[in-house]
């Protein structure tokens, strides 16, 4: 399970871990933030959504390369399951290996549509494909396979081009024909002119011995081709005006294309501040299931060994709880604990701290806070609760109306034992998960 993204479920390729521990690709992650606004890691939220936090918010910047796992993954042991092919070897070398497969299905480079095995192109492209070219060796023309058969092969049944008495070579269906005398006008028309020169220059020699007969055929020929010119330049002008025409709608086309782009960019726009009100909705919302309004407040904290590894390496030294309220209006405030320790528990302890948060009715509360704040670490098995209780100093900062966000922590820094913590004759975690209970008295 390591192994897969937390996105796409498959392989990891690139591995990033985020700040929640949670691994995904590094293309799943960039497309995740580049298409989410303030996007949050799924497996959080699958896990247990009461425990998100600000290091389940998904971003780039806070994401790094798992080079453990990434060296783990490369040299995993994997076959190709193409069907046919028995190589087998790592996962480093597979990349590859998918480049070189003679199994592997993979589509004509010519453009023809089929999809053959590698090792049977080369015979797909001299036996089958239409479009793979071959020089003919007597006129010099580049044909495909089917052209260069029907090239090669006498012409049969097949008709020839109306302008075939003034050079052109071309034969083939009544339909094709048709084709071909529509696309090949410039063509037709320059063999005219040729034709013409050819014709005037035999008609002098004509005049010269008088022969009327010969003359006469040949004004006949050359009006003949006159009409064909002027019937072939009406066409002409026809084709430039279907393509001035088509220019005009084209243009159109493109001012309604740009419209439509603005539009589209603009819907773009405010779905993207929907999506931002949706966002800061959500999170109102979480906090609002989580927040408690009787001073009394139970955090439970999963992925307790990650995490505690996380606080020893440094990399999370502390995590903060959501606040929880005194009373409805009341202090607003919050737990921040040290799983490897801080001060004078550090590295021994697990350290417990009380954090006065600045909330929205400070004006109308009494400063400094002065209850008395009890911290209590729950054995799952109900035998020995961990107790510890303090009496706020009233002349601490940590206790005084906030000017920033929050207060400076106060609280017990050798709260527990490391050693108690992880003893198996506790039941503090289980399954990998801790609960602790502050209880704030409001009623001094």
């Amino acid at each position: 399970q390591k192994y897969l993204c937390s996105n796409c479920n498959n392989v990891l390729k690139k591995a990033l871990q985020t700040l929640c521990g949670h691994r995904y690709c590094s293309a799943c992650l960039s497309w995740i933030v580049r298409t989410n606004k303030n996007a949050i890691c799924q497996k959080c939220k699958e896990e247990d959504p009461s425990t998100l936090s600000e290091g389940s918010l998904l971003t780039e910047e806070r994401a790094f390369g798992d080079a453990a796992i990434n060296k783990e993954i490369s040299e995993l042991k994997v076959h190709c399951v193409t069907l046919g092919c028995s190589w087998s070897g790592t996962m480093k070398n597979f990349e590859e290996h998918q480049s070189l497969c003679e199994y592997a299905l993979i589509p004509c480079h010519t453009g023809c549509g089929h999809v053959v095995m590698r090792k049977k192109l080369a015979d797909h492209l001299e036996n089958g494909c239409v479009n793979n070219v071959t020089m003919c060796q007597k006129c010099k023309r580049s044909l495909s396979s089917s052209e260069y058969q029907n090239h090669s092969t006498p012409l049969i049944n097949k008709d020839g081009c109306h302008f075939s008495e003034v050079g052109c070579s071309f034969r083939g269906s009544k339909e094709k024909v048709k084709e071909h005398e529509k696309a090949a006008v410039g063509a037709h028309m320059l063999l005219l002119l040729q034709h013409i020169k050819q014709l005037k220059a035999s008609v002098c020699p004509a005049a010269k011995s008088f022969i009327p007969r010969s003359e006469l055929n040949l004004e006949n020929k050359l009006h003949v081709f006159e009409n064909i010119v002027a019937v072939l330049n009406k066409e002409v002008e026809t084709s430039n005006l279907e393509i001035m025409a088509f220019q005009r709608q084209s243009e159109l086309d493109q001012n309604t294309i740009r419209g439509l782009e603005l539009k589209i960019a603009e819907l773009h726009r405010c779905l993207t501040q929907k999506d931002a009100g949706l966002s800061s909705l959500h999170k109102t919302l979480l906090f609002s299931e989580q927040a408690s309004y009787d001073g009394v407040f139970l955090w439970k904290i999963t992925d307790v060994g990650r995490k505690l590894q996380d606080s020893v390496t440094g990399r999370t030294l502390s995590l903060y709880s959501p606040a929880f309220y005194t009373a409805k209006y009341g202090y607003k405030v919050c737990l921040r604990v040290y799983l490897n320790g801080d001060g004078s528990g550090k590295g021994t302890h697990v350290s417990l701290f009380f954090v006065v948060m600045k909330g929205d009715y400070d004006a109308l509360l009494p400063w400094p806070f002065r209850h008395k704040v009890t911290f209590m670490l729950l054995d799952q098995n109900n035998r020995e609760h961990i107790i510890d209780a303090f009496r706020p100093d009233l002349t601490s900062a940590s206790f005084q109306r906030p000017v920033n966000d929050m207060n400076i922590a106060s609280g017990c820094p050798m709260f527990l034992p490391l050693s108690k913590l992880q003893s198996p004759k506790y039941a503090y975690v289980k399954e990998d998960t801790l609960f602790l209970k502050c209880i704030v008295e409001t009623n001094q």
